[in-house]
């Protein structure tokens, strides 16, 4: 089954982070503990690591977005997977 990748909540008073830099791009091999992409709240920046492996299969922001915190960001599974979790 595909895995929705979210945007991670870092501290309580963080409503969205943005996109920094896409690590992986679409259809591009995922592995446990690559790095997916980096986010920057007012303070800090982060990387997401993946803990599922596949494929990247949806990619619904690009660089430089604002993205609300929990709010789907990626999708990885495999080849003709739904997108659909």
């Amino acid at each position: 089954m595909a895995t929705t990748i979210i945007m991670p909540r870092q501290g309580q008073s963080v409503e969205s982070c943005i996109i920094s830099k896409w690590y992986k791009k679409l259809g591009e091999r995922v592995n446990i503990g690559d790095n997916l992409f980096s986010y920057e709240t007012n303070k800090v920046t982060f990387d997401e690591t993946s803990k599922v492996e596949g494929e990247m299969l949806a990619i619904f922001f690009e660089e430089g977005d604002d993205v609300p915190c929990l709010e789907n960001v990626c999708v990885i599974g495999q080849k003709g997977e739904s997108l659909l979790t």
